[in-house]
């Protein structure tokens, strides 16, 4: 069984299963259902709610920290941070698709270097497997903070992992690197969390 981002349930079983077997197994599952349809609502809501206007006094959440963002007008177009403010820098101060391209290009550099750092870091764990480094994609995703395709090589992290601490991120990363080992959530795979990382649902529940 599955419940997609906007709600829907589909399940998938083999000829076999029969139809009335599939009703009870929804039916058993119908609290989880329910709590899961409840939470993408707030998400959806809560990301509708969080759309960026790219003005003075917006949050910015990165790395576990919320940023004020502070737009002031320059000559010179850019975009940086000191740890309290993250300062957005354009010629005109009401152009929105420009104030709009330099934020989101700028967080694209953040996440890159950030999730590749991280990555790069993890790896060292996972090179006596013969594990050739992977892939790296990152993009939006609605239901997910991580993906693996063990086959293809290729780790796809959600982009607003970046709001998260950098331990946060790790426990991520970790947990799909060691699908490129175990590309189940079998017993196998919990016990490899377990060694390389003791705490990690302390982490997963963070």
């Amino acid at each position: 069984m599955r419940i997609k981002s906007d709600g829907q349930i589909s399940v998938s079983a083999k000829p076999e299963v029969s139809v009335k077997y599939i009703d009870d197994f929804i039916y058993r599952k119908q609290e989880y259902i329910y709590r899961n349809q409840r939470k993408y609502r707030l998400n959806l809501k809560e990301q509708s709610s969080s759309i960026k206007r790219y003005i003075s006094g917006e949050s910015v959440e990165i790395l576990g920290k919320c940023l004020r963002l502070k737009v002031i007008e320059g000559e010179q177009d850019g975009v940086w941070a000191d740890g309290v403010f993250v300062f957005l820098c354009v010629e005109e101060k009401e152009d929105f698709g420009r104030r709009e391209e330099l934020f989101i290009d700028w967080m694209k550099k953040i996440q890159e270097k950030t999730f590749g750092e991280i990555c790069g870091e993890v790896y060292k764990r996972f090179k006596k497997y013969d594990i050739l480094y992977p892939e790296l994609k990152i993009k939006d995703m609605m239901s997910r903070w991580g993906s693996c395709q063990p086959r293809r090589g290729i780790i796809t992290l959600n982009s607003r992992l970046i709001e998260a601490p950098r331990h946060c991120i790790e426990y991520v990363i970790l947990h799909e690197f060691v699908h490129f080992i175990c590309p189940n959530h079998s017993k196998k795979f919990y016990g490899y969390m377990a060694m390389m990382m003791p705490y990690w649902e302390d982490r997963k529940s963070e």
